[in-house]
């Protein structure tokens, strides 16, 4: 049987790997030029800090702990190599006087090109890498996600995306990339897959897609860090700057997104005087300098250009929801994206009813894309109960809960389709958390 004290250190291991283990397996790719091998020790040391730390207690530095023990890990490992010899004493002569993560000169933020997240971040990145792999491999290394959440993010098969990793790790090492971050007139080549990183990252810290959590906010709070990285490394990228405003200003929701117990609030519920007054000022700032930079509106902007209608608005009521459905819109054409074209019924339904949307709704469902996707049937059951077909809604609510691998977000949808009939339709889910 497993001891409240044991469980309470299995939490903080859990919890230390998720705000530091980016910078654990960085520094491991940095000292073993191997991802894969990186990764494999990292494991190894958690597994150690399971064993140790209910005896001895959880370390003062619990990310340097790990990072050391790692180390020892791959000092071991190099020793059984049978050509151990030049092997080892190029790590030796890495490992010598290297601090461990936390230690002073480990991470400075004003030096950004020092970051080991960051030159994991690019690594993960590298052209030699196909993008969907890119991706894949960097979510998993960088945002410590399962394959499994990777999958729910991508709309693709677990085993589809465990093969895509494995053989990005191959790649890497057979191409013995060089764990640095690329100069400045490599950046346009590898720029894009980065931001959709960094992106798809700060999405699953904000709507974690599987457990008890509502949200992952270590996730979001990397993702940010990262994004204010690079908008200082490549000052000029409008789309840079249009992610920062879009994590700015989302995460400026944080407070008012769910109660003391965790229960997640909807968007229109939300007590706005909750909301992260500097945040929001940081994310409409960002998306000044990304409009005033010009060349067109990307993905990242115009979705900032979204979540600011919403931080301007004092009250849900006040929302301009036609200029919402109108920047749904651009970011649909220029995307072609099913879940854009989601979120764009549910602005069409606030700006213009519910049965207007109903139709655009309907398109995706016959369409088929999105067969899985539990804010489908989530937001059709919305509309249909808006609409007074109530029935209807409520099976479309409980097959919405059957779909998400969220328990918070499960039990909110059963909720709402329980409540049919009592309190009324409520507000559409798609206006958020």
């Amino acid at each position: 049987m497993v001891s409240a004290a044991d469980e309470s250190v299995r939490r903080s291991v859990e919890a230390v790997w998720r705000i530091e283990g980016a910078r654990v397996i960085g520094a491991l790719v940095r000292i073993t030029r191997d991802v894969e091998l990186a990764e494999e020790l990292a494991q190894d040391a958690l597994v150690a800090a399971l064993e140790q730390w209910p005896e001895a207690g959880v370390p003062r530095n619990p990310a340097a702990w790990l990072t050391a023990t790692a180390k020892n890990r791959a000092v071991d490992h190099w020793r059984r190599q049978e050509r151990q010899g030049a092997k080892y004493a190029e790590l030796a002569h890495r490992l010598q006087g290297r601090p461990g993560v936390g230690e002073p000169d480990a991470l400075v933020l004003d030096q950004p090109l020092q970051d080991d997240p960051l030159r994991l971040l690019f690594v993960a990145c590298h052209p030699v890498l196909p993008r969907p792999a890119r991706v894949a491999l960097t979510l998993r290394l960088l945002g410590g996600l399962t394959t499994e959440e990777i999958a729910r993010a991508f709309l693709a098969p677990s085993a589809t995306i465990g093969q895509r990793i494995a053989r990005a790790k191959r790649t890497l090492a057979d191409a013995d990339v060089s764990f640095e971050v690329p100069s400045r007139d490599e950046f346009p080549e590898r720029l894009d897959s980065v931001l959709e990183v960094v992106y798809l990252v700060y999405n699953e810290g904000y709507a974690a897609t599987a457990g008890e959590d509502w949200m992952r906010p270590a996730l979001c709070q990397e993702a940010l860090r990262l994004g204010r990285v690079l908008a200082r490394l490549v000052p000029d990228e409008a789309e840079v700057h249009g992610l920062v405003a879009l994590m700015e200003l989302q995460s400026s929701r944080f407070a008012a997104r769910t109660t003391e117990l965790g229960e997640p609030i909807l968007l229109v519920d939300q007590d706005r005087s909750r909301w992260n007054r500097l945040l929001l000022g940081r994310g409409l700032a960002a998306l000044a300098r990304a409009e005033a930079l010009g060349g067109g509106r990307g993905p990242y902007t115009l979705q900032a250009a979204i979540a600011a209608c919403h931080a301007r608005a004092p009250r849900s009521e006040s929302t301009d929801w036609r200029r919402i459905a109108e920047l749904y819109r651009e970011l649909a054409e220029l995307t072609g994206s099913p879940v854009v074209e989601l979120n764009r019924a549910v602005a069409v339904s606030m700006a213009d009813g519910p049965e207007a949307a109903l139709g655009l709704v309907d398109d995706l469902v016959a369409g088929g894309v999105l067969g899985d996707y539990p804010l489908l049937p989530s937001v059709r059951g919305d509309l249909l109960a808006r609409l007074g077909r109530t029935a209807e809604a409520r099976a479309e609510l409980e097959r919405a809960a059957s779909l998400t691998r969220n328990e918070r977000d499960r039990r909110l949808l059963l909720d709402r389709a329980s409540g049919l009939g009592e309190e009324g339709p409520g507000a559409p889910h798609g206006q958020g958390p």
